[in-house]
């Protein structure tokens, strides 16, 4: 059994759980995820599953689009709704805030959250912040693409913004909602988040845990199990036979076919064989997936 699961994630276990889960339920080891949820955060988790973990670098990069609630007025020593908070003081008009919400789309640098899985001089950043030690991360270049304001609500010395958000990898919700607000002088950070899309999956597409288990109960957890060729975004090379066979086996192959260079997906008859780096019309294998495992489920 190899592939993707596109799996909802609910509001409370960590990733981990779910690798554990689907460990469980299709009796092997060798799952893995592409890209991280919070615990406290919900929505798109793709599940790798078998052969598909050896691509799992390709599949957390890319586009990722997420629904937050960003909570001004609030401070966070987590950046996020589960870190001990302290009070801001009274957030603007939402006017305000929406606009200055907008500076916030392009290309920038950002500091990551003190608790992330950022490492520094081989530390990892949450770890080191719980054990009262925190370390202070580098700011890594970001992009987003776009900020929809979907609603806004306004309490007792907080005001909320429903976002809808595009970006690329790499970047923080919580990093954002903490900026916005030390930017308008009132504090804030991430109330809440759920992933729409992620590595080319939709919510909308998404398995619960619980149909999960249904699934498995009935013999069909095939069918939660998209192949890993569907979501690959590189260019694609067909070899033939005897090519396949040498990339198979480590060799770099000359393809029939004319390839553009970079990395590119490899395929033989429909079936993906692995990735690999076309440079001046040779073939080198990056990642290769064995002959006994097909990348359908």
């Amino acid at each position: 059994m190899h592939g993707v699961v596109n799996l909802d994630k609910p509001v409370g276990p960590t990733s981990h759980d779910m690798v554990g889960l689907l460990r469980r339920l299709t009796g092997t080891r060798r799952i893995g995820h592409a890209g991280t949820l919070d615990p406290f955060a919900s929505g798109v988790l793709p599940i790798l599953v078998g052969a598909a973990t050896r691509f799992s670098e390709e599949l957390t990069g890319g586009a990722k689009r997420y629904e937050a609630v960003l909570r001004l007025g609030s401070r966070s020593a987590t950046d996020d709704a589960e870190g001990p908070l302290e009070p801001g003081s009274e957030p603007p008009d939402a006017a305000i805030a929406a606009a200055a919400l907008q500076t916030f789309v392009g290309t920038f640098d950002q500091r990551p959250p003190v608790f992330s899985a950022r490492k520094q001089g081989g530390r990892v950043a949450h770890r080191a912040a719980r054990a009262g030690a925190p370390i202070e991360v580098p700011p890594r270049r970001v992009t987003v693409e776009s900020i929809e304001l979907l609603g806004d609500e306004r309490g007792d010395g907080w005001l909320d913004l429903r976002i809808d958000l595009r970006c690329q990898a790499g970047t923080y919700v919580r990093s954002i909602a903490r900026d916005l607000g030390d930017g308008l002088g009132c504090g804030g950070h991430l109330h809440a988040l759920r992933r729409l899309e992620a590595a080319g999956l939709h919510v909308d597409d998404a398995v619960t845990p619980g149909q999960l288990e249904a699934l498995a109960s009935d013999g069909r957890l095939a069918e939660a199990i998209r192949p890993v060729a569907d979501l690959l975004t590189l260019p694609r090379v067909e070899l033939s036979e005897l090519e396949a066979g040498r990339f198979r086996n480590g060799s770099a192959v000359r393809p029939t076919v004319p390839s553009e260079e970079g990395r590119s997906a490899v395929f033989a008859g429909g079936t993906l064989l692995g990735v690999g780096t076309v440079h001046q019309g040779l073939l080198q294998p990056d990642k290769v997936i064995p002959a006994s495992a097909d990348s359908r489920p």
